[in-house]
Parts: C-alpha cells; structure tokens; sequence
C-alpha cells in the first residue's frame, strides 16, 4: 500500500520591522517526494521566511501545520522539520564524526560520494575551510532522518563539482522527504524544483504556474 505523502503548510504569517512589512499573508506548501523552490530578490526576505517556519524568528501570526495539525515550536521537531542556515551551525569544536553522530547520520554511507569529508572525519569543523565546513553541514541536515528540510543558500562557498554532486544527492532525498530550496543561483533551483514560489517585494509569496517565463515577466530573469 502507497503511503501518503505528508504535507507541510504554512501560512498567514506576518512580519515587519519599525513599520516596514517585510512577510505578510504568506503560504508555502511542501509535501514528501517533492521539491519546492523558492525564489526572490536580495532582502524580499527569503530567509525571514525560513525562519519564521522554523519559530526562530517571532511573527505576529504564524501557522505553520503538519499534515492538517498545527505544530507548535518547530525547532523543537528535528524528527519533523530540518533547517539549514546560511551561517555555519555546528560547534567547531566537534570533529566531523562527532558532528555526525549528533544528527544520527551514518557517516560510512556518504563515504562513496563523498570521500573527501570522510577523510576528513577526524578534523574538528572549526579547522576545515569554508567550503567543507558547508558541504558537511548540508549533508547533516540533507540526510537527517527528518521529513521535512528547509535549505537557505546550501550552494554558497562550493565548487561547481561539490554543486553537481549536491544536485544528485537533494534530488536522492527528495524522494522521500518535503525539500524547500532557496538559493542565489536560480538555475539550480529551477533544475531540481518540481514547483517554485517567488517571494515579491512585498513579502507575498507567488506559486509561478510557468517558472522561467513568469520570472522574466516579474523582472528576475533577463528576456
């Protein structure tokens, strides 16, 4: 029997900054087995958004619901919902295998795709570059046992071979989780996405029904 797939909504949310609105009315839906972009311009407020789903950032309304039931403190639910910031997370005095085990990520299992992080499972995350500091980051949160991953900006500080990988591997978990994506470089997003979501200038968010063409006419992309 087809399990079906769960549904992550959020939505009435509401945020501003002395007076100016920076979210308002706001809904966003995933669901398991697909991947959600989001897009928008600098400072639309892409990761405000992110955060308010996750409670870390307080709104004057939030819903955000789980299959139909509200969820109170998503930060509090890694079994239901991970978050990937832009800034790095993991205390730099944990090693890479430390790291791991903290998320209950089987490090042995990335080893193939990723020899150079398991080479490097010993080093504290404090002594690694910018760019392994980031790739191991997102694989903590892309291969959590979760159902939900939400990634703000996972391509910055990566080499275009380290992107290409990092495209099979969200496409892999896809499969079976709810993805929300958002990143600067928007031919990845519109790659991987099944649907997309633009975040106007005025904190509304927009389900494109025609992705690239919609975004040409909103003034994102050149014509």
């Amino acid at each position: 029997m087809n399990r079906q797939p769960s549904v992550l909504e959020a939505d009435g949310i509401w945020l501003q900054f002395g007076g100016r609105k920076i979210l308002q009315s706001v809904y966003i839906k995933l669901q398991t087995g697909h991947l959600t972009g989001l897009l928008g311009r600098n400072g639309s407020g892409k990761s405000c958004l992110l955060k308010s789903m996750m409670g870390l950032m307080p709104t004057e309304t939030r819903s955000v619901r789980v299959d139909g039931h509200y969820l109170d403190k998503p930060y509090q639910r890694p079994d239901v919902i991970r978050y990937l910031p832009q800034h790095s997370f993991v205390p730099p005095s944990l090693t890479i295998r430390a790291a791991f085990e903290w998320y209950g990520v089987n490090l042995d299992e990335i080893a193939g795709d990723y020899p150079t992080i398991a080479a490097l499972k010993n080093q504290r995350m404090g002594r690694l570059s910018g760019g392994e500091k980031r790739l191991a980051e997102i694989l903590l949160v892309l291969k959590s046992d979760t159902v939900f991953v939400l990634l703000d900006e996972p391509f910055s500080h990566l080499m275009p071979v380290q992107i290409e990988q990092l495209h099979a591997t969200i496409r892999q978990e896809s499969q079976r989780k709810g993805i929300l994506l958002s990143d600067h470089l928007y031919r990845s997003v519109l790659e991987l996405s099944d649907s997309v979501y633009f975040l106007n200038t005025g904190g509304r968010t927009i389900r494109l029904a025609s992705p690239e063409q919609d975004l040409k006419d909103r003034g994102y992309l050149g014509s």
